[in-house]
């Protein structure tokens, strides 16, 4: 087929020395048949081409009915006038049809061409001009209009749709000629011993083609990302806590939070629960996890130097500071119900995990610096900035003489660090902070400001069950790791960046992020 087309453009090409139009000379050739030939004459100069890309109105059905027997408004309009003494509107759609008595009524009227006079209708004017047909027959026959608002506005009512079409302008190359001489690729043996190399037309080489892309894997931008936030808390001073669980205890998630038991995070609406088994042991240590020494080192578990701590006494006082106070708090006064607190989530937060680690911490108190990023999951309505499962960046610290000013300057310096200025904080309330802030940053592509985290100070509610000093104040933030994505990617629906409806071109041809540089 190629062959053949082949022969036919260079044959219409020698018949002129002006261009000719591929829709015209081969309207019923598709696309990739005639681009085939043209690249192929294009490589040996043998023509010019030019690719012409417009879009071309076509009637739908309907449309092409009132092109041939005029518009609803104008059949209504010739029935009404016909009528001499005026015509009842229940007899309209047995004359006209049903369509174009309820779709041409109204136009009619808007038009000004009928008028009703209780159940009749009477013509206003002996002529009219069917716009609508007249449209409809131009586009039929030049496939497009003069006015935009024309075809918008019949894109509208779905009388024309519109397709793109491609097109091709050629013309003579320099090198023309009524026939296709074969190429040779290879010079071989036989032609340097026969001298047929000095006759024969060799295919130059082309140095500016691009080579065979290479297959090969690619980091999504949420990994790259979450590299740099790893390498900021290292550069920083910070140890990475193991988040490898995302099944947790509403203890550890909830109750060592100071969350109430009645709070709506805890509802079916918000939260996933595990329903098998129903319910986990109460908190005791993890035999897979042994502790450091004061000295750095690890004891072999059971060994006299490792430090042991009272589950049992935590749970405990957990349950007494929720339902009578303790530790100068009042507490919320509530039944507190052990089931409950055993039900198994997946986690809603890596919250849990630091509550953990800070409980591990007040068995050996000392300031210190943790960060966590991995997958939480909450039950939200998905939407532009929303998903029922995300990723979590925390960050804890904790020390002696701490304050609020502190958290917000270390904020500035952390957000710095990703290329991220001029935040603005918003107090806010969070059931194991006091005070509390939500960060936001700017979003150019949103064009909005966008929460982008949330910090506090950790309540004595919380730290002094574990046994911390009282002293001892610990900073806690936590944001997402796809609105600092997002806003680096330039990207404005996450379900693009997480989820079934993420683009792998976008994951394969995106370049490292540096979350320092703009």
């Amino acid at each position: 087929m190629t062959s053949d087309l082949i022969s036919q453009v260079l044959d219409s090409l020698a018949q002129t020395d002006e261009s000719i139009f591929s829709n015209d000379a081969f309207p019923s050739v598709d696309f990739p048949t005639i681009k085939s030939a043209l690249d192929r004459l294009g490589s040996r100069e043998m023509v010019l081409y030019r690719q012409i890309d417009r879009e071309e109105a076509h009637l739908t059905p309907e449309a092409e009915g009132i092109a041939a027997q005029g518009s609803h408004e104008a059949k209504v309009f010739q029935a009404v006038r016909q009528a001499v003494e005026g015509l009842k509107i229940a007899d309209l759609p047995a004359i006209v049809g049903k369509e174009s008595a309820k779709v041409g009524q109204g136009k009619a009227f808007k038009e000004g061409w009928i008028k009703k006079d209780k159940d009749l209708l009477w013509a206003t004017t002996e002529n009219i001009k069917d716009a609508s047909r007249e449209q409809l027959q131009t586009i039929q026959q030049t496939r497009t209009h003069t006015d935009p608002k024309v075809l918008a506005d019949l894109r509208k009512r779905k009388l024309v749709t519109m397709h793109k079409m491609i097109s091709f302008e050629i013309k003579k190359g320099p090198k023309f000629a009524k026939e296709l001489v074969k190429e040779e690729t290879d010079l071989t043996a036989d032609m340097l011993a026969t001298g047929a190399w000095k006759t024969v037309k060799l295919k130059p080489y082309n140095f500016k083609a691009m080579g065979a892309p290479t297959m090969s894997g690619a980091l999504h931008p949420l990994n790259k990302v979450r590299q740099e936030f790893r390498q900021i808390f290292f550069e920083m001073g910070f140890e990475e806590m193991p988040t490898n669980r995302y099944v947790e205890t509403g203890f550890w998630n909830f109750d060592a939070l100071f969350v109430p038991q009645q709070h709506p995070a805890r509802d079916l609406q918000d939260t996933f629960y595990i329903s098998d088994p129903p319910q986990a042991d109460e908190p005791r240590a993890d035999p897979l996890i042994t502790e450091k020494l004061a000295d750095g080192s690890i004891p072999s578990p059971g060994s006299q130097g490792a430090p042991k701590q009272d589950y049992e006494r935590y749970f405990n006082d957990v349950k007494e500071v929720h339902e009578q106070g303790k530790y100068g708090s009042i507490g919320y006064r509530y039944p507190f119900k052990d089931e409950e607190s055993l039900r198994l989530v997946l986690r809603t937060h890596t919250t849990a995990v630091s509550t953990y680690m800070l409980y591990k911490l007040a068995a050996n108190p000392r300031p210190a610096r943790y960060f966590s990023i991995d997958r939480v999951f909450r039950n939200e309505s998905v939407d532009a900035t929303h998903l029922a499962e995300f990723h979590q960046v925390e960050g804890v610290i904790a020390d002696f003489g701490l304050a609020l000013g502190g958290l917000i300057g270390f904020m500035e310096v952390f957000f710095a660090k990703m290329g991220i200025h001029g935040l603005r904080f918003k107090p806010a309330y969070n059931p194991y902070t006091e005070p509390s802030l939500e960060i936001f940053g700017y979003h150019e592509g949103l064009g909005k400001w966008v929460e982008i985290g949330n910090s506090g100070m950790f309540r004595p509610e919380m730290l002094e069950p574990m046994g911390l000093p009282k002293d001892m104040r610990v900073y806690g933030w936590g944001l997402s790791l796809e609105r600092p994505t997002m806003i680096k990617y330039g990207v404005k629906n996450i379900r693009e960046l997480l989820g079934h409806k993420v683009d792998l071109n976008f994951v394969e041809s995106n370049p490292a992020v540096r979350l320092e540089k703009d």
